[in-house]
């Protein structure tokens, strides 16, 4: 008997690590071609539901959909009721594990089958390349799975004296209750309600509960996965609570609208049979699939009322500049770029209008409040890309990543630069430096206002390239003025400086825009530009703010 439940606890296991090991597999094999389906096919809640039911299908996780979905709606890439349809929809995606199991692993008994397919997955995982590597994974991971379920449908049987219906709850209102919480519970021990089925199946399948049973316990795994996303809520953004709301209220609406299901079921199932019904393994996950999908029904027609329930139980708490960064979305190297795009676009428009507004004839006080809003934002900016998953082998993923890495440097550079009063003052004390801080500040107005980045891109890399070419004319007349006695050679240096700063703050807006294109996806190019005309003389400025340049 010992055996047998060790057997079953291993074999629980091994199912889980199968599921771990694939759903890793496939994400890696997938790439970002999933994401890109799953974020240009949600139109609507609808075809958000249906995308999300696919995504999660192919690959076996309704996390790691849910976590893309809550990175596409904090950088605003698709809207909140259609993220919601891509929630729904996942509910439906995670069944189909359950058919894997009760077709493959029961009917067919593959466990012992793909046992050879381990080796072969771990090889080439080993010695692999590239996708083939990949390939190797979603294999070994396949294996285990199906040899989990092996292990758990052997040690039912030997438990079968032990583990019978009448240990179970009567097939009652209030024992159906309990069952609920039974399957709430291994859902909880096995943070899994993929686990959950498959254990229901195989004590199904080994005569250890009744088909009503198991159909109550399922009912209660399904709720169980709310207790995570409920977890997964605490601390973290504002898209996260509420997606991980509307994952609660739903699954627990349709696990209600299943257990009131049960009754018409347990009746036709006692005047019919299980056979009925397609036999005791097929129906109960033809059950799961059943409510899972009248559920999204039920609910998808008011997605849009759904939403606005949810946005008002979870409201916005102000303009924070890094209320996108969500821990939770590290898990996801896109999903973590899409958070980090979304924050630095935040904080590259503080900066850019504190910028315009210190270039302004006269400054205004306020600059200095959004200035040190900027410097904390940064500060947490920073503290999440070192924090952000690197995998070079993920080419695409890693591209963004390091964008995001330019484009934050950049922006450090320019906040230290916008720190430079004095070099902001001696703009407004010579004829052409004023014209050309005006000049400037008319294209940071541009880069808040349009809504093309391209043609502010453009503008801007005009515009460095204009001061870099007037700088050493401008040079030259400074120094033949003050040797000449017309200036002051502390003035001389003074207006040098304003015109090297006027310079490499055209040359780091450009490159902000450049890397924030790259960051957002919107171009693939993200390495960084060498120019040779451009010297960085960033001593005095390390000195004396005592920072990063």
């Amino acid at each position: 008997m010992y055996l047998s439940l060790l057997i079953l606890i291993g074999g629980v296991g091994l199912f889980l690590l199968g599921m771990l090991v694939l759903t890793d597999g496939l994400r890696a094999l997938a790439g970002d071609t999933l994401r890109r389906f799953l974020r240009r096919s949600t139109r609507s809640p609808v075809s958000g539901a249906i995308t999300g039911m696919l995504a999660t299908a192919l690959m076996q996780s309704s996390s790691a959909t849910t976590v893309a979905t809550v990175g596409f709606v904090g950088a605003g890439l698709i809207a909140f009721p259609q993220a919601l349809g891509i929630i729904f929809g996942a509910n439906v995606g995670t069944t189909l594990t359950g058919w894997l199991v009760a077709i493959l692993g029961f009917r067919l008994q593959l466990g012992e089958a793909v046992m050879p397919l381990i080796l072969i997955g771990v090889l080439l995982r080993m010695f692999g390349r590239g996708r083939v590597k990949h390939l190797g994974w979603v294999l070994a991971g396949f294996s285990l799975l199906f040899f989990g379920i092996t292990a758990m449908q052997q040690s039912m049987v030997d438990l079968k004296d032990i583990v019978n219906p009448d240990v179970f709850p009567t097939d009652t209102m209030f024992g159906r209750l309990q069952l609920v919480l039974i399957g709430i519970v291994i859902t909880l021990v096995t943070q899994s309600s993929s686990a959950g089925v498959a254990t229901a199946l195989a004590a199904l399948g080994a005569d250890a509960i009744t088909f009503t049973q198991a159909a109550a316990m399922v009912i209660g795994m399904g709720v169980g996965t709310t207790f995570t996303a409920a977890l997964a809520t605490v601390g973290g953004s504002t898209a996260t609570r509420r997606t991980g709301y509307a994952h609660v209220i739903f699954n627990v609406l349709t696990g209600a609208m299943a257990f009131l299901l049960l009754i018409p079921l347990a009746w036709f199932v006692e005047a019919n049979g299980v056979k009925g019904i397609g036999g005791p393994l097929i129906g109960l996950v033809a059950f799961h699939t059943m409510f899972n999908v009248l559920g999204v029904i039920a609910v998808i027609g008011f997605t849009g009322r759904f939403a606005k329930l949810l946005i008002r139980l979870v409201p916005e708490h102000g303009p924070d500049l890094t209320a996108r960064l969500d821990d939770g979305l590290l898990s996801d190297p896109h999903a973590a770029a899409d958070a980090a795009s979304a924050s630095l676009h935040d904080i590259a428009r503080s900066l850019f209008t504190a910028l315009a507004e210190e270039l302004e004839p006269r400054r205004r006080l306020r600059v200095d409040q959004e200035l040190e809003l900027v410097g904390l934002a940064l500060s947490k900016a920073r503290e999440y890309a070192e924090r952000m998953e690197h995998d070079p082998s993920q080419t695409h993923a890693h591209q963004r990543q390091m964008a995001v890495i330019h484009a934050l440097d950049h922006l450090t550079r320019l906040y230290y630069r916008c720190l430079r009063q004095d070099r902001v003052v001696q703009l407004r004390s010579e004829p052409i430096l004023r014209q050309l801080a005006g000049e400037l500040r008319v294209e940071v107005q541009k880069l808040l206002k349009s809504g093309s980045r391209i043609e502010v891109e453009q503008e801007l890399d005009q515009m460095r390239q204009q001061l870099r070419e007037q700088r050493p004319e401008y040079r030259k007349n400074t120094i033949a003025k003050a040797s000449a006695g017309e200036i002051e050679t502390g003035e001389a240096m003074r207006r040098l400086d304003s015109m090297r700063w006027l310079h490499r703050v055209a040359y780091h807006l450009w490159r902000i825009v450049v890397h924030q294109r790259a960051a957002a996806d919107e171009v693939r190019q993200t390495e960084e530009e060498s120019d040779p005309h451009i010297e960085y003389e960033e001593n005095d400025l390390r000195n004396s703010l005592g920072g990063p340049p």
